[in-house]
């Protein structure tokens, strides 16, 4: 495993745990269950899906976040809760929920 290093917020993360498509659904799953603050049994899965983003932030950079022009081989996560859908991205480095709220966050681990 390769760490991985990316800016967040003016502040460093170093990581050592390579997701794979299941891990990654499931820590979308938990982190929003505790967003919305509902039981983790009540958040769908309506599907993941390949994907090719266009960034090493997969398309989802948090705000002021600089990242890689390249083109990056992930996974786009679908859930639904509360009668609304959610997406998140993810590749074998990070997870992140798209959009929430109107903004991107990476989801630390």
């Amino acid at each position: 495993m390769t760490p991985e290093r990316r800016k967040s917020k003016m502040k460093v993360i170093q990581t050592n745990m390579s997701f794979t498509k299941l891990s990654a659904v499931q820590l979308a799953k938990q982190d929003l269950a505790k967003r919305l603050k509902v039981p983790e049994a009540e958040v769908r899965e309506f599907g993941v899906s390949d994907r090719e983003f266009p960034d090493m932030s997969l398309g989802a950079p948090e705000k002021g976040e600089m990242s890689a022009q390249m083109i990056s081989s992930g996974w786009q996560i679908k859930l639904g809760a509360k009668g609304k859908t959610y997406e998140y991205r993810a590749d074998k480095y990070h997870v992140r929920v798209h959009n929430f709220n109107g903004e991107n966050h990476v989801i630390e681990t």
